[in-house]
């Protein structure tokens, strides 16, 4: 039976009558129908005239009334579903941690696993700065118990209620009751004369930092937009591009390079992309530098190079055996050949990256007419962004990169940083800076930053994409971002001399040493984590020293908004951003000490993995191209390649990849959850909620939840 409504028979009240189609409980809608008028006239049946006192209205009303509840009661099931997804998850996340908890393997065990390719004082730096995190834990607990003992016995003892009579309880004998009392008392007074006024000198210091690198990016928002508006973008000079057609005509001979090293999952897409492009075949040859150790790798990306090669493709096969200086070396050694003084320009790409066929006829078309340009940087996009958390995120912070970072300084400087890949160079312009330099890790901002104090100039091009993977690993991200935030810090220290000694303008020296260096590589990890993982926990057991609000919540949220702006689709994870990017601080501090220093794992480098991923046109493209492509191989050179093959599945067998959990964000995780327990003691809202969901953010991250989950 319907339930009854009373109020529903009040003439202005009376509802919509809906209709509800249900296929299933999960698939149903609701169908509004015209509204009954006051006039109509409603007719009873003969099974009415027992009810001789009923209204002709109350029939309508009490179908409205079921319709009604049926829809409350489909709602009521739909959210049950959720709450059941929600449980169910909330289970895998569970099991997912026993499990990762039973196994006991941690990044400790992956550096101890690799122990030979390391140098000793990296493990010794990575120790030391694992030490230091945990004293901070273990200082925070002891001081947490305190504080819960003080809390229960009615002592309050902060900044704002801190009097002198209290102080003078606290120093007078008459008012000490007890060791307890005498230690909590002695503690106050230490934190108030000797540990507050340091801590809150080097929190403003942060804080300084920290509003001078927002203003930055404020800056480069502003310029983002500006572009926008006035619709600027650089545009090819008259000549190079046929105004009707709208395609190059200016066919210059160009040198495509492919550096790969053990990247048997993607080589065979790198390959088939750059061999359509679509340029001329006398003008273009392409050298596919294979580094790889693994035999069986070599042989594959050998019979992909002589399959092309029987398609007519110009393409030539090269393999160091002296694997001096990784990518660079291997770029150098590239250079070095004799052939190489008949082209004008080269393309470089990663074995990731998946370069349109018009890619070049979209880029090299700028350098005509043009003898200062260097170098012509296209966009990266992405054929995994959505297949995980991680790949959402770093989508984000790449967007930004691209979109803002990189255009702006294109248009108005003439300068950014080179990415690697995805780049059309002058190689006159290589030659001139001095060529790739083995002394970094960071070639490509090296070669970029000597090119632009030779006076080379630099076009960023937006609307030019080149696909390519993200990690779907934390422990490869991880490894990517320590790679790309030590390698500026050594960098900074070579370059320095040679940016105050170089020809280029005050301004542009400023903007390289400041801006470019210092404010953007250095001072945004060193006040991310100092701000929001050390003193911001430390500032809850030291409550004399304050950190304002808006600090804490109001200028991170805003920055986090500017930053998902270039990706609107990303708005939903603005929270898990902010959260992510503060986490990932630990890694790149590290990183920035490490580079600064020139301690051991600075010159650390890993390939990143890849899972070879390609997007549904490229497969497509694939499949369809693969009946026409003859391998011609010899019987018995298969039959040695299927043993390699065998070979390295087993080997792989016994090397599984695994889920790690990584010590520092554990450490740091229980270190904010102990710091948001001492918040809310002291009823501190927000830095309550920051602390609690920052830590949970570590937890997740040390317990390696973010990412791709090996079964």
């Amino acid at each position: 039976m319907a339930p009854s409504f009373d109020w529903w028979a009040k003439e202005s009240h009376r509802g919509t009558p809906v209709v509800v189609k249900m296929e299933n409980p999960n698939n149903w809608s609701m169908v509004e129908l015209e509204a009954p008028d006051d006039d109509d006239d409603f007719i009873l049946h003969d099974d009415d005239v027992s009810m001789p006192n009923r209204r002709p209205g109350d029939k309508v009303r009490n179908k409205n009334a079921k319709q009604l509840t049926w829809v409350l009661l489909l709602k009521a099931h739909k959210a049950a579903g959720c709450l059941t997804s929600i449980a169910s998850a909330m289970l895998g996340i569970a099991a997912a941690i026993r499990r990762r908890v039973a196994s006991g393997r941690t990044d400790v065990d992956n550096d101890t696993e690799t122990r030979g390719n390391m140098a000793p004082e990296n493990l010794t730096v990575k120790a030391r700065f694992y030490s230091c995190i945990k004293v901070f834990l273990w200082l925070s607990v002891l001081l947490l118990g305190f504080e819960v003992a003080a809390y229960y016995k009615g002592w309050h003892f902060g900044a704002p209620n801190l009097q002198f009579h209290d102080l003078y309880i606290l120093t007078t004998p008459l008012g000490v009751k007890g060791v307890f009392e005498s230690l909590y008392s002695r503690w106050v007074l230490i934190r108030m004369e000797y540990l507050a006024p340091p801590l809150q000198f080097l929190t403003n210091v942060c804080i300084l930092l920290f509003l001078v690198q927002s203003l930055d990016r404020l800056v480069l928002c502003l310029g983002c937009l500006w572009i926008r508006l006035k619709k600027i973008k650089p545009v090819p000079k008259q000549g190079s591009v046929d105004l009707e057609s709208g395609e190059s005509v200016f066919f210059p001979m160009v040198l495509v390079q492919i550096p790969m090293c053990n990247e048997k999952e993607v080589y065979q897409q790198s390959i088939a992309a750059v061999c359509n492009l679509d340029w001329p075949k006398s003008n273009l040859l392409i050298q596919i530098l294979d580094d790889s150790d693994d035999p069986t790798t070599q042989l594959m990306i050998k019979e992909e190079v002589h399959k092309w090669q029987q398609e007519g493709a110009r393409i030539v096969y090269r393999h160091r055996v002296i694997r001096d200086g990784y990518k660079a070396g291997n770029l150098k050694s590239a250079m070095n050949c004799s052939y190489v003084k008949d082209y004008e320009f080269v393309a470089i790409f990663d074995a990731d990256f998946q370069p349109t066929p018009d890619f070049l006829k979209r880029t090299i078309p700028h350098f005509k007419d043009n003898e200062e340009l260097g170098l012509v940087q296209a966009r990266w996009s992405y054929v995994n962004n959505d297949e995980n958390l991680l790949t959402r995120l770093q989508h984000i912070n790449l967007a930004f990169h691209f979109e803002v970072e990189q255009q702006v300084n294109g248009i108005f400087l003439n300068f950014f940083g080179f990415n690697g890949t995805a780049g059309v160079w002058r190689i006159k312009a290589l030659e001139e800076s001095g060529g790739w330099l083995e002394r970094t890790t960071v070639e490509d901002m090296d070669i970029a930053v000597r090119a632009h104090l030779h006076g080379w100039k630099f076009i960023f091009l937006n609307d030019v994409e080149c696909q390519c993977e993200l990690p779907e690993s934390y422990e490869a991200y991880r490894k990517q971002q320590h790679r790309w935030h030590s390698g500026p810090m050594q960098l900074f220290r070579l370059c320095l001399p040679d940016i105050i000694r170089s020809k280029i303008s005050i301004w542009k020296k400023a903007n390289l040493i400041f801006l470019f260096f210092l404010l953007r590589k250095l001072i945004l990890p060193f006040y991310s984590f100092t701000l929001f993982c050390i003193i911001l926990p430390m500032t809850m057991f030291i409550p004399e020293a304050e950190l304002p609000v808006w600090v804490v919540c109001y200028i991170p949220a805003t920055m986090s908004f500017l930053n998902i702006l270039p990706a609107p689709k990303s708005f939903p994870f603005i929270v898990p951003y902010l959260l992510f990017e503060n986490t990932m601080s630990v890694t790149k501090f590290n990183a920035m000490i490490s580079g600064l220093f020139q301690l051991g794992s600075a010159y650390e480098w890993v390939v990143t993995k890849k899972s070879g991923r390609s997007s549904e046109g490229d497969l497509v493209s694939l499949v369809g191209k693969e009946p026409k492509h003859q391998r011609g191989v010899s019987v018995p050179d298969l039959m040695d390649l299927q043993e390699e093959i065998k070979e390295q599945e087993r080997k792989a067998s016994r090397t599984k990849k695994h889920n790690r959990m990584y010590t520092k964000e554990l450490a740091l995780a229980f270190l904010l959850l102990t710091a948001s327990v001492r918040s809310l003691l002291a009823a501190q809202g927000v830095h309550f909620y920051f602390l609690l969901f920052q830590g949970i953010s570590f937890l997740l991250v040390g317990l390696d939840l973010i990412g791709e989950q090996v079964k």
